[in-house]
């Protein structure tokens, strides 16, 4: 019996992987998926010193040997990532496969003794994310979740910023994105997988359908089998900072509207336009996605909105925009001034607070990374634990859900359930394709 089987089954972790590694030991690493952001791991984590790639898989055998190529010599090839978790060579893995992916094989990387780093978005639906967490904890694992930006070099600074009410009570929050890719990617018949694809198993726990061009490399974000689109690609990032700042658990009610109103012409499935309210204690969320219209742009990040000033954050820096404090009565329209009418106080106007900026690291990346590797040697959680992506995920879930079934929900934070809507709560889970089910089932989270 293999150790990744003593894994599934939940009797024992590999002993040898569950060591904490010296000061100057290299962390030896594989990689599940080699593609987009998985070439661009290769090379962030090839830049510290104490990092060796032992290991890439991949379904699709060009980017297998692609992905072998840039890792290097010692590397060693796993066209089944299963095979790569029996290895006793590799301390920790980095899985930048698919969304539908992510869950399963971290959890099954944790039952294998192995430190995880893990790409946004954590999860394909709400209940991955405590099986997750619960994986993590049991086989005493490390699993730093790839919300970058939490590990920005001016995170710190924001922080205190919000610590101490720079700019007054948040009372708001405004996430958005927006791009203009009209007509869309098209709409390709439905093919035999391209030689070297081992589309069964790209596949894994999804529903098995036929092969399409777009349900497979990159495109697969736009079809709910396997993402939920940009809520859960983008928005898992902005909305990061709001966990990440204001210490929350979760919504009480999420609304979510939109559809896939302009990209008629090609075979995606997630909105091109949507937007969601989510209510906070104290303050609401709201998030604005955008595909057909660029729109006007005023700067990116996350939008706070505070009693005395707004502050914008992003994964490259933070600015502080102080509002003026009048008497309240200059904000009426001065049209006239007729007997009775409310007359200001004499204040004269003044910022309430100080206008600021501040740049970080262009992409952090790389500090992320960093943050990783620290944490697998001190076993410290990381920046992006598991926990918060977890929560993190599950608000991008539910307003989909609400989209899709066309209505307000309310949730549950402690119970982590939809309150008063048995259908809505059965769309927390959704089944996995045979034989992962019964895989999942053989760990008893």
């Amino acid at each position: 019996m293999t150790a990744t089987r003593r894994g599934f089954l939940g009797t024992a972790a590999a002993a040898s992987y569950g060591r904490i590694l010296g000061a100057n030991d290299r962390v030896r690493l594989g990689l599940i998926g080699y593609g987009l952001i998985g070439a661009y791991h290769v090379e962030t984590f090839k830049k510290h010193r104490d990092a060796q790639w032992a290991g890439v898989s991949d379904v699709y055998q060009p980017r297998l040997e692609a992905g072998l190529a840039a890792c290097g010599a010692e590397c060693k090839p796993y066209p089944d990532f299963r095979k790569m978790l029996d290895a006793k060579d590799i301390d920790a893995v980095v899985v930048a496969t698919p969304d539908h992916w992510h869950a399963l094989q971290s959890i099954l990387a944790c039952a294998a003794g192995k430190d995880v780093y893990v790409e946004k978005p954590m999860t394909l639906f709400v209940r991955e994310g405590r099986w997750m967490v619960s994986a993590a904890r049991r086989y005493k694992r490390i699993v730093q979740v790839g919300t970058q930006g939490r590990s920005g070099a001016h995170i710190p600074e924001v922080r205190s910023l919000f610590q101490s009410s720079h700019i007054g009570k948040i009372h708001s929050v405004h996430i958005g994105t927006a791009r203009n890719i009209m007509p869309g990617f098209g709409s390709p018949a439905n093919s035999d997988p391209p030689p070297g694809m081992n589309y069964n198993l790209w596949l894994g726990p999804a529903p098995e359908r036929p092969y399409n061009p777009h349900r497979g490399l990159y495109h697969f974000r736009w079809f709910w089998d396997y993402s939920g689109g940009q809520m859960t690609n983008l928005g898992a990032h902005d909305l990061d900072f709001v966990y990440n700042f204001l210490d929350i658990k979760g919504p009480s009610t999420v609304y979510s509207a939109g559809g896939r109103f302009a990209l008629s012409n090609d075979n995606g499935e997630t909105p091109d336009t949507q937007d969601a309210i989510l209510t906070y204690p104290g303050f609401t969320v709201s998030i604005t996605i955008r595909e057909a219209c660029a729109g006007r742009r005023h700067g990116g990040g996350t939008e706070f909105f505070g009693t005395k000033g707004s502050m914008t954050v992003g994964r490259g820096g933070y600015q502080v925009y102080a509002d003026t404090r009048i008497a309240p009565e200059k904000g009426i329209p001065p049209w006239s001034n007729p007997p009775g009418h409310p007359q200001p106080a004499d204040i004269k106007p003044a910022p309430w607070t100080e206008a600021r900026k501040a740049g970080g690291d262009a992409e952090p990346m790389e500090l992320h990374s960093r943050n990783f590797l620290d944490c697998v040697k001190s076993r410290k959680l990381p920046n992006a634990d598991v926990e918060q992506g977890h929560l993190i995920s599950t608000a991008c879930h539910l307003a989909n859900i609400s989209l899709r079934l066309g209505r307000m929900i309310r949730w549950d934070p402690a119970k982590e359930d939809i309150l008063g809507d048995k259908e809505a709560s059965s769309w927390l889970e959704r089944p996995y394709r045979q034989p992962w089910d019964g895989i999942l089932k053989g760990l008893k989270l």
